[in-house]
């Protein structure tokens, strides 16, 4: 087997990865003169903001996630390959695949980032990550069958294991997945399982740090921690969690709390591919580059996104694993290769930060913009405008709309369907 990547005169791009720095860095090279080769093991690009609304039944898989070939249908200058990479050589200009190799005069490394269990092997062998549109799927059908369970367990014990969750990490992901649980645990769960006493359902959220969003604003931290207990959320701030067994999530503290289920959104690190030198990586398995986004001791591999460890005095920790930062990067690094091409200068990257925010579920959110900090309902409505801008394809736009509409109105989700693989419906 082979890539079967036809040899042109032009300098030939690959790029590993289709996430936000891939992605945006491909469409901002349309109508360039290199040949772009774009690798990556799905044939879709996914919205990983939005994968906790999959989780708890908000949105379908499809709404999040665009085909790239429809995203790509006019670029003539490109070659999308959907493959595992096995292998760089940066010696050879070689990147080795599960279906071949293929040759460049330039790579970009573009892979995102993993979980990070921070070699917790109990809680990576038990805990459910978060970070692809299948794991988002697979923590919705473990939450549903563990109450499908509940209904036919006879010990209260088991059955309050059943129903509690234990989310770790208390980020934007771990706040916003928390209030989602919270609202479904009020106004969706009761009426799915009547037969269940869901005020014994207990909702944990550990983080490490003294605060929640510690990358935001006091403010927006402290609504987002007054949000969660208005609904209920057990917040356990300070908390190092350090390891799981027979359905107890253990803490430093030496307490335990009984769950079956445990989400893990407390860290991530780069997801590297093998064969790069170990000291071009830096801190969280990254890859150091410079200002221009080149990497440390080379002269033709780039890396952009959360995979890139900008090394800067002025940025020690290196800029934040964000949806902007790879987004802003990307776009700075296309518009250096046309630099190059055209025998220019190249410009250093300066992220300009735009603001964060979370939502912690209906009406509530908390958003920091560089010159102002707002929550509640008019910030609520500013995340959901500005998510929905965000995605890609008006259809999916349109179907998020009116999921979110309907779920608005009506206080439900209407995707609780346990998805099975394989044969038949048992």
């Amino acid at each position: 087997m082979a890539l079967n990547i036809p040899n042109t005169e032009s300098k030939r791009i690959v790029v590993i990865g289709a996430g936000f720095a891939g992605l945006k860095f491909v469409r901002a090279l349309r109508k360039s003169d290199y040949q772009l080769v774009l690798i990556d093991r799905n044939n879709f690009h996914q919205f990983q903001p939005l994968f906790y609304q999959v989780a708890t039944a908000g949105l379908e898989p499809s709404a999040i996630s665009f085909p790239l070939r429809k995203i790509f249908q006019q670029q003539s200058n490109l070659h999308i390959r959907l493959t595992e990479v096995l292998n760089v050589n940066v010696e050879e200009k070689l990147v080795h695949t599960a279906l071949g190799d293929v040759t460049y005069d330039y790579l970009v490394i573009a892979t995102g980032a993993t979980t990070n269990f921070f070699g917790i092997k109990p809680i990576a062998d038990a805990a459910l990550p978060m970070k692809t549109v299948g794991e988002a799927l697979r923590l919705r059908n473990t939450i549903l069958k563990n109450y499908e369970a509940a209904l036919t367990c006879d010990d209260p014990a088991e059955i309050e294991t059943l129903l509690n969750i234990v989310i770790v990490g208390g980020g934007p992901t771990g706040v916003e997945l928390a209030g989602a649980l919270a609202e479904m645990r009020s106004y969706v769960l009761p009426k799915d399982y009547p037969e269940l006493n869901f005020r014994q359902m207990k909702i944990y959220l550990v983080e490490a740090s003294s605060s929640l969003l510690g990358s935001m604003s006091a403010s927006s931290s402290r609504k987002a921690t007054h949000f969660l207990k208005h609904l209920g959320v057990n917040i356990l701030t300070g908390i190092q969690v350090t390891g799981f067994s027979n359905d107890q999530v253990h803490l430093h503290t030496g307490e335990n709390l009984k769950a079956h289920t445990v989400i893990w959104a407390a860290g991530i690190k780069g997801d590297l591919p093998e064969g790069l030198p170990q000291e071009i990586k830096g801190r969280s398995n990254r890859l150091i580059t410079d200002e221009y986004n080149k990497v440390k001791g080379s002269d033709s591999v780039y890396a952009i996104g959360d995979i890139a460890f900008v090394e800067q005095a002025s940025i020690p920790n290196g800029h934040p694993q964000v949806a902007q930062v790879a987004i802003q990067q990307a776009a700075n690094l296309a518009a250096n290769f046309k630099r190059i091409s055209n025998d220019q200068k190249m410009k250093p990257f300066k992220y300009f930060d735009k603001g964060s925010m979370a939502t912690i579920g209906r009406n509530k959110a908390v958003v920091d913009l560089p010159f102002w900090s707002f929550q509640g309902f008019f910030a609520w409505l500013v995340w959901m405008f500005v998510h929905l801008m965000s995605i890609v394809g008006v259809k999916n736009r349109m179907l998020i709309f009116i999921n979110w509409l309907w779920n608005y109105m009506t206080y439900d989700q209407s995707l609780r369907l346990i998805m099975k693989p394989g044969k038949g419906s048992a």
